[in-house]
């Protein structure tokens, strides 16, 4: 049994780490600005605290053999395109101050929550887009701010290994989703708000939705399931350099929309509307995890979706009825 620190416990990825690491027989605690939103954290303890405060990195860190680093602030392209300096300054802080404070304590290995924005723009701007492997990270032009805070958060994690001889591991996560995410309010992803959609769509009889752009976008999107099996074989593998952690199938937005309103069962029309779509297309190269974990996801996109639909499309009915109740009592 080791004692784990699980950064960012409190938001959706760590929330399901924190469980399955449990699971794994592990002391776990959690830390966060906020516990989880839609259930009960099966952490050991959860501390309350700002990682952007070296103290409280100094604390959370303390008494721990390994360190999984998952804090953040980011959400989908409705935020992340328009708050570049707050995210560049907030994860920079986060980052800096809790790989230290492993340092400063002892912690025996660190796992960093990297992500596939860090791929440069130039190298994704057909839908039909060429896998990205990891070397394609370099020569560097992430579209955002979120995508160089990670490529930078990267190298500090190899010299930090290098100077110091603290082991890290790093994972590129490719559109993460599944029950218990944001799923409205502007941070919320594609999956997530499509599903959001489609649901109020179904439970109000107004089917057309709105849909950034013209939805030919591409992306490929992992469950979360599958997320924390990679981030666990990914820690406890020899291999120290990023690894994509993500699905290789790759879908448009437009199919992506009428996937989920078929599992809803019903037929929408879709708006196409400005804002904003990312990069024209993302996928991922899963030679290098297959080749050095002997494994990569296996849960289909049906199978996911059907579960994020039907979580989402419960929160959606609470909300509306919640609505009702409160227009009737004015």
């Amino acid at each position: 049994m080791a004692r784990i620190l699980v950064t960012g416990a409190g938001g959706f990825i760590g929330h399901y780490l924190v469980t399955f690491l449990r699971e794994q027989g592990h002391w776990v605690r959690g830390a966060d600005l906020k516990y989880p939103e839609f259930s009960e954290t099966d952490a050991d303890d959860f501390m309350i605290c700002d990682l952007r405060r070296w103290d409280d990195c100094l604390q959370a860190t303390r008494g721990v053999d390994e360190v999984y680093a998952l804090a953040a602030d980011m959400g989908g392209m409705g935020f992340i395109s328009c708050h570049h300096a707050e995210i560049l300054s907030n994860n920079l802080l986060i980052n800096l101050h809790t790989i230290e404070a492993a340092r400063a304590n002892g912690v025996s290995r660190y796992f960093y929550t990297s992500s596939a924005c860090v791929y440069p723009e130039y190298r994704q701007t057909e839908t039909n887009v060429i896998p990205l492997a990891e070397e394609h990270a370099y020569p560097a032009q992430p579209q955002d701010a979120y995508g160089w805070e990670k490529l930078t958060t990267e190298k500090i994690c190899e010299h930090y290994t290098g100077d110091y001889g603290l082991p890290t591991r790093i994972a590129r996560f490719h559109n993460i989703y599944g029950p218990l995410g944001t799923w409205e309010g502007g941070r919320e992803k594609a999956p997530a708000a499509l599903s959001r959609k489609i649901a109020h769509a179904k439970l109000t009889g107004n089917h057309e939705i709105e849909l950034w752009g013209d939805g030919e976008q591409t992306r490929s999107f992992c469950y979360i399931d599958d997320c924390v099996e990679g981030i666990h074989r990914i820690m406890q593998s020899d291999c120290g350099e990023p690894l994509n952690l993500g699905s290789d199938r790759l879908i448009s937005i437009n199919d992506l929309a009428n996937l989920i309103a078929s599992i809803a069962g019903i037929d929408i029309r879709i708006k196409h509307i400005d804002g904003p779509m990312g990069v024209r297309g993302r996928n991922s190269d899963n030679s290098k995890l297959r080749d050095i974990l002997k494994w990569e996801p296996t849960i289909d996109l049906e199978e996911g979706l059907a579960k994020t639909y039907e979580w989402i499309e419960g929160e959606v009915a609470k909300a509306l009825k919640l609505h009702g109740a409160r227009t009737a009592a004015a």
